[in-house]
């Protein structure tokens, strides 16, 4: 069935929104990969600390408290990377509704402007929130994974004395 003239306006602000709509849906594959990175970083952190666990049961002394202060801080940095997730779901969250009032937008004859803007800048605050989470998370990160002094300085015995 071939389009009619009055048509063509319809589908010319569909396609216009169409367009529109394009780069919330890149940045939507942008936030993908921002997850997955939380979620690797956070699935490493669960392997460690189920390693430091058992270290744990097993140490005394200097080495017992040493891994009493690791689980501590990866503990602290478990709750860090689970905002960092929970703050890039909330931004994708926002996003999908950006892209969704756009098309409801142009149903309701442009009344959705103001809410839409409202919504992007929220996805914005929440993805900039938890980029700024994890980044706070890496620098707890480098900062307790040091190396001891007596690893780095250790010197091998002499077996010939």
């Amino acid at each position: 069935m071939p389009l009619s003239p009055s048509d063509l306006p319809g589908i010319s602000h569909v396609a216009d929104t169409i367009r529109l709509a394009t780069a919330p849906v890149f940045l939507l594959a942008g936030v993908g990969a921002f997850l997955n990175l939380c979620a690797s970083r956070l699935a490493r952190i669960i392997d460690r600390t189920r390693v430091v666990e058992d270290l744990i049961t097993r140490t005394y002394g200097a080495d017992h408290d040493r891994y009493v202060h690791e689980i501590r801080t990866l503990d602290r940095r478990i709750n860090i990377v689970n905002f960092a997730i929970l703050q890039g779901v909330i931004g994708a969250c926002l996003i999908c509704l950006v892209v969704i009032l756009l098309f409801a937008n142009q149903m309701f004859e442009n009344r959705l402007d103001t809410t839409i803007a409202l919504l992007f800048i929220g996805a914005m605050v929440a993805m900039a929130t938890g980029f700024m989470t994890f980044i706070v998370e890496t620098r707890i990160s480098s900062a307790v994974i040091r190396v001891r002094n007596e690893i780095l300085y250790h010197k091998a015995e002499d077996k010939n004395k």
